[in-house]
Order: C-alpha cells, then sequence, then structure tokens
C-alpha cells in the first residue's frame, strides 16, 4: 500500500513519530517489569512491619541475663558500645536502629543537595548548551562548553598566560577536584534517568548531582567485537535478567551468554544489600555489574574510589565504560590489576564494598568461583568500541572523508596539545600511570598517579577525568591546555575537540 493510499491522519502521524525517532534516537523501548524489583518487593497482603516497640521482648536490650550473677560484673555482663554484626555501620549510638537512621538520612538529603547545587552552580554554567549537530551513537545530542566559571576577570587566554603558582594564589583553577555530595557516607549514586527505569537502584540518603543533558545517552549503544558488521545491537533496552538471554541467545558463544548472566545477577553491595547498613527504604538483593556498567558502558554513575584512607582522603570515581576492554592491560584506577580476570573477582570487594572485606562478610560477599570468572571476563572482551567511520585501521584520520578542521585536530593532537603522549596507538591509550600533578594548582594534595584511559568513542562518555569534574570535551581541553601549558589558540581548541568526536 503507498503513502497516497493511507488515510491523512496515519500518515501524518507516522512522520511523526518518524521525527521524533530522528531527535531523539537514544529513546528506550517500553522497558519490562523488572524482575529484580519483582523478586525483591513484598508479596500482595504481606503485613507492614510493626512499629518499634520499647517492651519487645525480642528485642536484644530487653533480654534477660542467663544468670542473676552478672548484677555484680562489670556493666551487668551487657555489651555497651556497638557490636559490629548487629549494629548499622556508622550508627551514632549502640542499638540504633535502621528506621532512625533512615529518618535522619531523609530529613538531612535536602539540604546535602542543596549544598551540592551551590557548589556545582558556583563551578559551573550548568544550563546546558547543546551541539546542534554532534550526537552520541544513540543520537544524543552533545553538550558543548566550557562550563566552568572563572574567577572574576580572567579569560581563558589570560589564564593560560599565569603560572602555576600563580594560579593557586588566586584560587584561579576552574577545575577542582569534584567531591562526591555526601562524603562521609560515599557509595555508588546513579542518575535520575537510571532510576526513573530501575526504581530498586535510589537511595534514600543521596541523589545524582550533575545535570542530565551531561550524561551518556540512556540507555547506551552495544557494539560486539564478534559482530561487528551488527553495529548497535541493544534494540533500545538496557539488558538485564529479564532479557539477555532474548536478546543475545543468537550472538554469542555459551560461554559469553554464561559470562552476561552473571554479569546482571545482583550480589550483596554497601548501599543496596539486606542489612540494616543499606542506603536503600527496602531490603535489597544488591546490585548487578551492569547496573553500573549499562549495556557495557556507563550513565555517569560515581562512587567513591576503593584505594584509599581515611574517608575523608577518598576521590569521587565516575564509572568507567567496558568498551575495548580487550585492548587494554591494566584495570581500575589505581588498582593496576593485570587481568580482566583478576578485576572482576576482586570488584565485588572493591567497588561492592569500598574495598572494605570486613563490612563485606557482614552484607554478603559472593564468591564467584574462577570458571565464572573467566566467563565474566569472556563477555566483557566482547564489548567494542564504537564505529569511528573516519578512522584509517592505524588509527590515523582518513584525509578523504576527515574535515580540514578534524584534520588540523589531529595534528595537534599527536604535536603540540601532547594528548598522543599518553593516548597513543590504535585505542589511543599508553596502558600506563600518570600523576598531573594537580597540586601546583590547587590547595588540595592531588590525585597521585592515573590509569590513562582510552579516548575511542569518547563522545559517548562524559562526564571527563576520573570525577567528572570536566563535563564537556571543551572542559578537557581547556583543563589540559592548563595543566600541560600547551598555550593553544581558540581555533587550536575547537579543532581538537572536532578531532576527538570522530574517535
Amino acid at each position: 500500500m503507498s503513502p497516497s493510499s493511507l488515510p491523512a491522519v496515519v500518515v501524518a502521524v507516522s512522520l511523526l513519530t518518524l521525527g521524533i525517532t530522528a531527535v531523539e534516537g537514544q529513546r528506550q523501548a517500553a522497558p519490562e517489569p523488572d524482575a529484580v524489583q519483582e523478586a525483591q518487593a513484598p508479596g500482595r497482603g504481606t503485613a507492614a512491619p510493626p512499629s518499634p516497640d520499647p517492651k519487645d521482648p525480642l528485642a536484644a536490650r530487653n533480654a534477660r541475663p542467663s544468670s542473676p550473677a552478672f548484677a555484680d560484673q562489670p556493666d551487668k555482663g551487657k555489651i555497651e558500645g556497638f557490636d559490629f554484626f548487629r549494629d548499622p555501620l556508622n550508627a551514632k549510638r549502640p542499638m540504633q536502629t535502621f528506621d532512625e537512621i533512615m529518618k535522619a538520612d531523609v530529613g538531612a538529603k535536602p539540604n546535602v543537595m542543596a549544598t551540592q547545587k551551590r557548589l556545582l552552580e558556583r563551578r559551573y554554567d550548568i544550563a546546558p548548551k547543546l551541539d546542534p549537530s554532534a550526537k552520541m551513537s544513540r543520537g544524543k545530542p552533545l553538550a558543548v562548553g566550557p562550563t566552568a566559571r572563572l574567577a572574576g576577570g580572567l579569560t581563558w587566554e589570560s589564564l593560560a598566560t599565569m603560572s602555576a603558582n600563580e594560579i593557586k594564589s588566586r584560587s584561579a583553577f576552574p577545575y577542582p577536584s569534584l567531591p562526591h555530595p555526601k562524603q562521609v557516607a560515599g557509595g555508588q549514586v546513579f542518575p535520575q534517568v537510571q532510576i526513573r527505569a530501575f526504581p530498586r537502584l535510589e537511595r534514600f540518603d543521596v541523589d545524582f548531582d550533575l545535570p542530565e543533558a551531561f550524561l551518556p545517552e540512556f540507555p547506551p549503544a552495544i557494539f560486539l567485537q564478534n559482530r561487528p558488521e551488527l553495529g548497535d545491537v541493544s534494540r533500545g533496552e538496557v539488558v538485564s535478567i529479564n532479557n539477555f538471554y532474548r536478546l543475545f541467545k543468537d550472538l554469542l558463544t555459551p560461554v559469553q551468554l554464561d559470562g552476561l548472566r552473571m554479569l546482571v545477577t545482583p550480589f550483596p553491595q554497601e548501599e543496596f544489600n539486606a542489612t540494616d547498613d543499606r542506603k536503600s527504604a527496602q531490603p535489597s538483593l544488591g546490585v548487578t555489574c551492569l547496573d553500573c556498567h549499562v549495556n557495557g558502558h556507563t550513565t555517569g554513575q560515581f562512587h567513591l574510589n576503593p584505594d584509599m584512607r581515611p574517608q575523608e582522603r577518598r576521590l569521587r570515581l565516575d564509572t568507567t565504560s567496558l568498551r575495548g576492554l580487550f585492548q587494554q592491560q591494566i584495570h581500575g584506577s589505581k588498582r593496576s590489576l593485570r587481568s580482566v580476570e583478576d578485576f572482576t573477582e576482586f570488584e565485588q570487594r572493591t567497588a561492592y564494598f569500598n574495598g572494605d572485606e570486613i563490612h563485606a562478610a557482614k552484607k554478603g560477599m559472593n564468591i564467584v568461583s574462577r570458571v565464572q570468572v573467566s566467563h565474566m571476563a569472556q563477555m566483557q572482551n566482547m564489548f567494542d568500541f564504537p564505529p569511528a567511520p573516519k578512522l584509517l585501521p592505524s588509527g590515523r584520520l582518513d584525509p578523504n572523508q576527515a574535515s580540514e578542521s578534524e584534520l588540523r585536530g589531529e595534528q595537534i593532537f599527536s604535536g603540540k596539545g601532547q594528548c598522543a603522549s599518553c593516548h597513543s596507538g590504535v585505542a589511543f591509550t599508553d596502558h600506563q600511570m600518570h600523576d598531573l600533578k594537580l597540586e601546583r594548582f590547587v590547595d588540595e594534595p592531588g590525585d597521585g598517579p592515573m590509569k590513562t584511559f582510552t579516548l575511542r568513542g569518547i563522545k559517548d562518555s562524559p562526564p571527563y577525568l576520573h570525577d567528572g569534574r570536566l563535563l564537556t570535551l571543551e572542559d578537557t581541553v581547556e583543563f589540559f591546555n592548563l595543566v600541560l601549558g600547551t598555550k593553544l589558540s581558540k581555533q587550536e581548541k575547537a579543532d581538537l575537540v572536532a578531532y576527538m568526536r570522530q574517535l
């Protein structure tokens, strides 16, 4: 049937639908009910938990002593301090209940988030400006910058002429470290766009802080290095325990499919577990690997790095993409693990439990066999970078396809910009750790050495740097122009951004 034979209303609706699809290519297909959410939800007819009764004979404080002789012993035979196995971690006093902690956290949350919002608004112009043509792999427009607010009277050009000591003395560095909104608790925080699809990931004590425009698209595209001819195989869905078999039974080997099953299986985690230590309103089965690395990529979730103590010295960490993991020789921002298998096995005691096996023992650490670990590693090694049609097999731009600006940007990347000194080869990483020594510019202790992450598909992965302090690629160029002292012109910066969008 030709379009001319269709009713006018049908044609109009069809064209409108096509237009919406073109503009909002990242829109998610209608989600199935979340099997994990349903599994941990109370059943119909389940009675609500009773209010705490101070005279409850089952409560520890009301237990009868096994001997009256305890009356003459120290503390009458009672543990008056904290008892690790039953008292919530970071409770303010022994015997504090989960309900008391949750009520206090819920009450404090508006002020926590208002404080973080004021910080962000002082540092950034967080009203997003979207590029009219540049898009991520599934169609989300790219936010452009730079977004950082400069100290009074300074311009990017004048700032670049100042020494590190002068910038530090004037508190003029525009990109200090980005803190977790609630450092004392830390932990994994998921963006609202993901929580709307998976309400089980919501915390009652803290919310995500960055605007959605500065995050990767949701759901992200999926590219498989064993089936590159297919392009994006996500079908607009978030891979979960509900749909992984249906989506991938014809694309993966049995070993890879079993690894994917493990990657979408929830395990107890620091804030999402069944104990009173959780930060979810209801007891939780936990989170899955692909709750953070959504579709093998990321949607900007953050937590605290597990590798440092004390708590106030720890760094905010943005969730990195698993795309191109097969190209990388070390894993983790600081841990520098040498195999995907070791990283997969170790991650649960690091990201899942803040690197604290004491917490893990209480909340439910899951010991995964090395057979299953190898299956999970096999699957992670299937996640590929997005296509880069303007790149030759060597990693260089095809001069017959690239624009003049992009070609100039490539020259800057390899030369004056000093980018290729770390981001080298076809994966645009040197597989090393580097210390930018940011303490030269700010009254902060610095971050120490960090892994060089790949730049392939970088336009799909905002925000940037390990803590997400660089909201756009333009911010990233301005940051390194100051840190490396490259003194790029305005046009050179624009060319460099144009080039990185093609990687």
